[in-house]
């Protein structure tokens, strides 16, 4: 009886490898998408609880809409003061009549005012708990910045869990709402939440970054002074690394 020639075997040999690798790769993608990445996402959702039911809006004293609620930071109050001091943002001045009239005497002398205030603005039924700015070259009229509150939600580790609204200055105006000198803010205020988590980044002081996809239901409106905002609805979220 006469084998098959050694070319027929190797013929039929290679389909069955091709086969085999196949469903070896179907294997792995089918663990990876129903067991592996179910799990992970289980994981990281029990690390960070969601902050869907979290406001999204912010509201002025006199409960007119605010600026949009777009980044959130997980960290102690000293981490998220650490890291943002080591992005070179810094804390703004408490508002006041006096800080009203020197930013507009800055504004119109073009001096640097690094500690310019920002306007209070509430959530969960009290105003910021911290807020930070970055100047633009030497003029007070365009800024960066953001406010923050600190939620009843913490991680796992017991860290709080702070939200925020980072925001940018284009020029000094009157509020359309109240009449007040106030900084008329961009529309595009994903622009300044991207430009935010930049500056984190390049600290190396982030252990971890996500994104809350559709956080914003509503995607545009207007804020306190009258300014026209929009956004892509996302939230981003740092994890500052501990201690340090």
């Amino acid at each position: 009886m006469t084998s098959a020639p050694a070319s027929a075997t190797q013929a039929w040999s290679l389909p069955k490898k091709i086969a085999v690798g196949a469903c070896a790769i179907l294997t792995v993608y089918l663990a990876a998408t129903y067991l592996v990445v179910p799990a992970l996402w289980k994981h990281h959702v029990h690390k960070h609880p969601s902050l869907e039911d979290t406001p999204g809006i912010t509201h002025t004293s006199s409960g007119i809409p605010g600026d949009p609620i777009n980044v959130a930071l997980i960290g102690t109050k000293a981490e998220v003061v650490r890291i943002m001091l080591a992005s070179q943002w810094y804390p703004a001045d408490p508002l006041s009549l006096k800080s009203c009239l020197e930013i507009a005497a800055a504004s119109v002398l073009k001096r640097p005012d690094p500690a310019a205030p920002v306007s209070s603005l509430y959530l969960f039924g009290r105003q910021e708990d911290l807020a930070f700015e970055q100047e633009v070259g030497d003029n007070p009229r365009h800024r960066h910045h953001v406010r923050f509150w600190q939620t009843e939600k913490v991680d796992s580790d017991g860290r709080p869990i702070w939200v925020g609204s980072a925001v940018y200055d284009r020029r000094v105006g009157l509020s359309k709402t109240t009449g007040q000198i106030t900084h008329v803010t961009a529309a595009n205020v994903d622009a300044e939440r991207d430009y935010l988590f930049q500056c984190l980044e390049k600290t190396g002081e982030l252990a971890d970054r996500y994104v809350v996809d559709n956080f914003h239901k509503t995607k545009e409106g207007k804020n306190g002074g009258g300014d026209p905002w929009h956004t892509d609805g996302n939230l981003y979220v740092g994890v500052i690394k501990s201690g340090g």
